[in-house]
């Protein structure tokens, strides 16, 4: 399989390769949260869905389950050789700790690479965001940033910088967690973002203040209208 990400992607994040089915209708891919699943390489040989894979091997240190890196570096580099398989996402952190091999490894199969920044406490200020998304870019095919809002001024500042980088030209998806952030789920594609979680079942979220993914399809496509 091939997916770009030169326009907006809508994920559907699921431990549970088996729910594919209900995501057809409203997602562009799937993220297979590897460190939240049995047997995670066990339910790739068997997937024989419709929509491709971002597959997610998340650290515990980094809000996962994963808690040993080789081991799950070393999944995450078996997963990319799957065809359903068309990226992987790695924390920017291991990427500049000695990851790139893996990262070397999905582009040698032909699956991009989803380098990843996550802040659960708060949204850094203007300058230390710029960099945290821009060290991301560097880092992967798409940049990704995902930080914790307080205020509308937190999300004011994602906007602000997803918008810039994605001006200059770089591949990047963000988002706020929170309730304070909720909304950029659904608006930062209009600032440039490439990539969009949604669980498929609002009780499943991966992350806090997900919308479901039929909640997020509607409000993509009604503001992009």
């Amino acid at each position: 399989m091939h997916l770009d990400f030169d326009s907006f992607r809508l994920a559907a994040s699921t431990a549970d390769l088996s729910v594919e089915p209900a995501a057809r209708e409203y997602a562009d891919l799937v993220e297979f949260r590897m460190d939240l699943a049995d047997a995670p390489l066990e339910a790739l040989d068997d997937y024989d869905g419709d929509l491709p894979l971002l597959c997610t091997n998340r650290a515990a240190w980094e809000g996962g389950e994963a808690t040993d890196d080789e081991r799950r570096l070393a999944a995450l580099e078996t997963a990319a050789e799957h065809e359903a398989v068309v990226a992987i996402d790695v924390e920017v952190i291991a990427i500049e700790e000695g990851a790139q091999p893996t990262l070397d490894h999905a582009h040698d199969h032909g699956a991009q690479v989803v380098a990843s920044v996550h802040d659960f406490e708060a949204t850094p200020k203007g300058d230390e965001l710029a960099r945290l998304l821009a060290r991301a870019a560097a880092a992967g095919d798409v940049g990704k940033l995902a930080v914790t809002a307080d205020s509308r001024e937190d999300t004011l500042r994602l906007l602000s910088v997803t918008q810039a980088m994605a001006a200059e030209g770089a591949t990047v998806a963000t988002m706020a967690m929170g309730k304070a952030g909720r909304h950029t789920r659904a608006v930062a594609p209009l600032y440039g973002s490439r990539i969009g979680y949604a669980p498929i079942d609002p009780d499943e979220a991966t992350a806090p203040g997900q919308y479901d993914l039929a909640t997020l399809a509607r409000l993509v496509e009604d503001l992009d209208a």
